[in-house]
Formats: structure tokens, sequence, C-alpha cells
């Protein structure tokens, strides 16, 4: 410990003596304080011995599991956690295949009701003929082929985990965190406001056919566009003096897949107009439509924003007011009144839906009701999960759930009938011109791959999204 040296001052009698210097401290001492402070260093070194014979007997007596440890508890908890989730996400897909089944059971058996009255008709009558028969044997067909596949979903195993994963991190390092981005692409536009043929200027609703082809009302730019898939321009097919063709303003667009036509809401004009082969005809005169669908019976429907209601046309026959199919009692907040129809959906049972634009809400008339339900928002104006704000868009999935262009709060929001609150499947993440921003959302669709496409009518761009369902 210490080497014998000059005579220095000694550091606890302060004389000058042959002096030792410790090692440990640097001081140095005379031989009688030099064995004192060896002493005080050995009763240290023993109170530390003794601390660690306690802590050996407690360590012995006390020793912890591996299995008790607060860290393993929160593993366990997240094992438990993740098996609800998944027992509850097996529950609601069978709950939606059930359902599913007994709706196409149930339309089935309709259908079937239906043409055996039509049998009925054609044998009491004995009117008849070969395009009778044929039409008889196709719907029979068509009836046949809906039994040997009743259900018309299936089951889509996506390899995004909807269970939190987990890993452990040593405290040491500090956890990196990175903000995922939403799956999106821009289909159509994005080149800024303007007519050119890749660009567009406020555009509306849209249409996608079969082919992902898309169909947009550029409504500024007082046209039409079609975008074929993957394309990076469009074609005008309609308006902006196409063919002699004037628009004002047009809305809504959809096309008849049977004949290939466009129907489109040429608002300014006040008129709904189907182009066909170049030639332009006015279907529907002196009223301010606005949205506009067709149901699997070639049924036309249009929203009057001025008088509140939907009516329904039959294809080909025009020369009457229409069926009111929703509203009728004017202007009102109550249920079987709208405030500002908007875009409009007719599902497979021919219910309508409608986006009630300044009730803030979404709602649902069923075929010959007179009042309609509501399916989504209706809690004022605002941005809780449970509100909407001036919605616009609206489109129902094969799940039967509800998706709608939440427009003033920049996003898309997606409800289960019934449900008190709906949830976010697009952030538009405010106004702006950025790449993932959702500024003005008007019209959205679904493709054949349930893609979800959305218009940014104030960055007249049109994005897909994929969703998860």
């Amino acid at each position: 410990m210490a080497m014998r040296n000059n005579r220095t001052q000694c550091v606890i009698c302060n004389k000058d003596k042959i002096t030792y210097p410790c090692e440990g401290c640097l001081k140095s001492f005379c031989l009688m304080d030099l064995t004192k402070h060896r002493q005080i260093l050995n009763e240290e070194l023993h109170l530390i011995i003794n601390d660690y014979d306690q802590f050996k007997q407690r360590f012995s007596e006390q020793k912890p599991s591996p299995h008790d440890l607060s860290l393993i508890d929160q593993i366990n908890q997240w094992e438990l956690d993740s098996i609800e989730k998944i027992k509850q996400r097996a529950k609601n897909c069978r709950e939606i295949a059930t359902e599913s089944l007994q709706t196409c059971i149930n339309d089935i058996e309709m259908k079937f009701n239906d043409l055996n009255e039509q049998l009925k008709q054609f044998h009491s009558e004995n009117e008849f003929n070969e395009i009778n028969l044929n039409y008889l044997r196709n719907e029979l067909k068509k009836i046949r082929e809906e039994l040997d596949n009743p259900s018309k979903i299936s089951i889509q195993q996506d390899s995004q985990s909807f269970i939190n994963e987990i890993s452990i991190i040593s405290l040491e390092k500090k956890p990196k965190f990175s903000k995922g981005k939403q799956n999106a692409v821009t289909i159509a536009g994005g080149n800024g406001k303007g007519q050119k043929l890749n660009q567009l200027n406020r555009p509306d609703g849209i249409f996608i056919d079969k082919n992902k082809n898309i169909f947009i009302a550029d409504s500024y730019n007082n046209r039409i566009v079609e975008w074929k898939h993957n394309a990076k321009v469009g074609q005008i097919v309609a308006g902006a003096n196409f063919k002699g063709n004037q628009l004002n303003r047009p809305i809504d667009v959809i096309v008849d897949e049977q004949n290939h036509s466009i129907i489109i809401a040429d608002r300014g004009n006040r008129r709904v107009v189907q182009w066909l082969n170049q030639n332009q005809q006015i279907l529907i005169d002196s009223i301010y439509y606005y949205g506009l669908a067709m149901d699997r019976y070639r049924f036309l429907y249009v929203s009057d924003s001025k008088k509140h209601e939907v009516r329904r046309w039959k294809m080909g026959e025009y020369n009457n007011e229409g069926i009111i199919v929703a509203g009728e009692n004017g202007q009102g907040h109550k249920l079987d009144q709208l405030n500002y129809p908007t875009f409009i959906f007719v599902d497979e049972d021919q219910s309508v839906y409608v986006s009630d634009r300044y009730n803030h809400r979404v709602v649902k008339w069923r075929k010959g009701t007179k009042r309609g339900r509501i399916a989504a928002g209706g809690n004022g104006f605002g941005k809780n999960l449970n509100q909407l704000s001036s919605p616009q868009g609206v489109i129902v999935d094969n799940f039967g759930q509800i998706y709608v262009a939440d427009s003033r709060n920049q996003r898309v929001m997606r409800w289960r009938e019934g449900k008190e609150e709906g949830g976010i499947v697009v952030d538009g993440n405010g106004e702006g011109s950025q790449s993932n921003r959702l500024n003005g959302a008007r019209g959205i669709s679904f493709d054949d791959k349930g893609n979800l496409y959305v218009v940014g009518s104030a960055n007249h761009r049109i994005k897909k999204f994929k969703i998860i369902v």
C-alpha cells in the first residue's frame, strides 16, 4: 500500500516525519497514523462484507422467479389482448358472412318467386313467343348460378397485421419511431389546376367501370374526362364543346355499361343528359340535380338539392316526374326530410343512401318507406367520430360498411350500420396542396379489387387508397 519516502508533513499529526503515501487517497501518513488509517479502511471493508452477506441472505430467501417479473406480466397481457382481438375479428367476420349469405338466400327466393309469378302469368294468358321463352330460360339460369354460388364474398387475408407487435428494447438507447404514410397514389390529375389533358379543375363525381377506367366530372372545365387504367392523361368524352356538346359545371357522372352511354348531372344547365355514340340527349330537364345512381334493375336515381328529395325513373321512360324515394316533405332535419342532398348510392335491395349535406349526416331510405334512418353522422357539425361536416360522396361496400367523404373535415369515414361512431379510413391531414393532403373531398368509388378512389376537388386530383376491411 505504501512506500518509504523522505521527511514530509503527516496529514494527521502535521509533524515532519518519515511519511508513507496512501495510493488510494493520495495522502501522506507517518507510520503510526498510517496504521490507524489502515484500521479505518479495514473497518469499512468489513461493513461492505456485512452488507453483502445480508443482501445474499435476502436474495436467497426472496429470490424472484423470471416468470414474476413485470416485463413478463406485460408480455402475458399482450398475449391475452391479442387473442381477444383475433376472437373478436373472427366473430365479426362470421356475423358478416352469415348476414351476407342470408341476404343472398333471400334475394334468390325473391327472384324465384318473381319468376314463378311470370311463369304463371304467361301460362294463364297464353300469350308468349320465343323472346319470352329465352328470357325465362336466362332468368332461370341466373338463379341456378346464384344458387350454386350463393355468397358474393370471399375470405381475404391481408399481410398487414392488426395486432400490435411487441419487442424487447434496451433502455440504454433511445428507440426511434417513424410515422407511417398512407398507401395512396395519384390516379388522375395532380398536375395543378388547368384544362390540359393531364390536369383537372375542381373535379366532383367519378365513376369506375369494370376495366378500372375512371370517368370524371371535371366540373370547372365543363367536361367529362375518361382516364384509361394506368393512363398519364385523360381524354374528353363529353362537354368542353366536344362534338358540339356543351356542359355547364357537370357535378356527377355514371356509365350505363349495358349500352356504354354516359349519364351526366349537368348542374349548371339544370338537366340530366345522356351521351351515346357521340350524340347528346336530354333525359330530364328543369331541375337542380346533384347526385346520380343506377340500380341493378336499371332504374335511374337523381338527387334534387333545391327540392330536397331523391327521385327515381325507369331507364328510357323520362316523360314523367319520376317517383320520390327519399325526402318529399321539404327542407328540414326530420327523418322524412332532407336538407340539400348531394351524392347518393343505391344498394342491391334498392335502399337509397343519401348524403344529407346541411344536416351533416347520411340517411338510408329502404325501398317503399316514407322515413329514413340515420346511417352515419347526425350529431351536428363537427369532427368527432360520431359527426360529419358537409358530407359528399357516399358508397357502401360488400360488407354493408358505409364510406363517406367528410368534406369539411378533409377525411373519409367508415361506418357500420347501427354504430354510434365511425372510423377514419383516409386522413387528409388538413387543407393544402401537398401530396399527403385531401382538400375538398367529393366523389368516392371502389374498383373491383376494393381499392377506394377519392376526389380531392381543391387539389384537382383523384387518389387511390388500399383499404383494410
